[in-house]
């Protein structure tokens, strides 16, 4: 089957098939090797996208900006001090003026809403850089180092440790549903993803092969693990207040040594950084000072392992971003 996602939004793996996902992961997989051999693949030349940024980043707008002049673009960064969006202006007006200046639009920040917001009023391709429900251009990046680490996706066994309601928890459950990965969440019952949602990656993982599981058991859930993934405890956003009460959550999940020893011997660590493995940030000697913990969701030993894939993580970035701007772009 042919597939053509030109002028498609790309706001959550929901929206998107199997084969649709696969198609995307294939083509990042040919930028990646383009790039590693020096061939130019400059297709979309002369092309102007807008990245609106709420939320600050590193790897989202290095990815952006790198994939968008190796394929020929100008980019404009627009962050909340250069913006009127959602001020003096409506989100719907932002998006029927930019689309007038622009070929493609990013957007990194806060609700669901406003990105699906910009999509229905922008009359070019609007991506989703992250929000607080979901992240997909991390997911992509997530699918393609795992098939790279372990040749497959099918049946891979991924366990998330840590707040499983948060924008990782949501869309790994429905990446991993989408393209036959067994996912169990692992969190106290409280942070759970929502039934909702868990019911409906359940009824996508019945179609494609995979599974969904919620556990507040670690030693459990880590059992046959193939993937152990984990994230910041405290999201982007939210107030310096909650960290206490998140930590005495949390602090049982931690990614550890004697955890990973519960998982398969060939099991790779993963974690969509940044991560709070050390004291060597702002943040992290905060939290040591205030809580007298010097490693948060990952110890220190994981992270720095030869089990650790981090990094290659955050390269996939840019190639799956590229092939997400390409397919949305680029007409057949």
């Amino acid at each position: 089957m042919k597939v053509d996602l030109y002028n498609r939004d790309f706001l959550k793996l929901l929206d998107y098939t199997s084969e649709e996902i696969r198609y995307l992961l294939d083509l990042a997989k040919d930028f990646k090797k383009k790039k590693k051999q020096g061939i130019a693949h400059r297709y979309l030349e002369g092309k102007n996208v807008a990245l609106l940024f709420e939320k600050t980043s590193t790897r989202t707008r290095c990815s952006f900006e790198v994939a968008s002049y190796d394929l020929g673009m100008n980019v404009s960064f627009i962050d909340s001090k250069s913006s009127q969006m959602g001020a003096k202006e409506s989100i719907k007006d932002t998006a029927r003026v930019l689309s007038r200046l622009y070929d493609g639009i990013e957007y990194r920040g806060f609700s669901q809403e406003i990105v699906e917001t910009l999509a229905l009023y922008s009359s070019v391709p609007v991506w989703n850089g992250l929000t607080d429900e979901f992240h997909p251009t991390q997911m992509l990046a997530d699918l393609l180092t795992i098939e790279e680490k372990l040749s497959r996706l099918d049946g891979v066994s991924l366990t998330y440790m840590g707040d499983a309601r948060n924008n990782m928890g949501n869309s790994l459950m429905i990446a991993s549903a989408k393209m036959g990965l067994n996912f169990t969440a692992c969190a106290p019952s409280s942070l759970f993803p929502s039934p909702a949602l868990v019911e409906e990656a359940k009824k996508i993982a019945a179609k494609s092969g995979g599974s969904v599981t919620l556990e507040e058991d670690p030693a459990e859930a880590v059992k046959n693990a193939d993937v152990i993934y984990t994230d910041i405890w405290v999201s982007m956003g939210e107030s310096d207040d909650v960290w206490e009460n998140r930590i005495k959550l949390l602090y049982p999940y931690q990614v550890n040594s004697s955890l990973f020893a519960k998982a398969k011997d060939d099991a790779i660590f993963m974690h969509c950084l940044p991560s709070f493995h050390n004291r060597e940030t702002r943040i992290g000697n905060d939290i040591a000072s205030r809580f007298g913990i010097n490693e948060m969701e990952v110890t220190d030993e994981i992270f720095e392992s030869e089990r650790s894939v981090v990094f290659d993580e955050a390269e996939n970035r840019m190639h799956t971003i590229k092939a997400v701007m390409y397919a949305t772009m680029k007409k057949n």
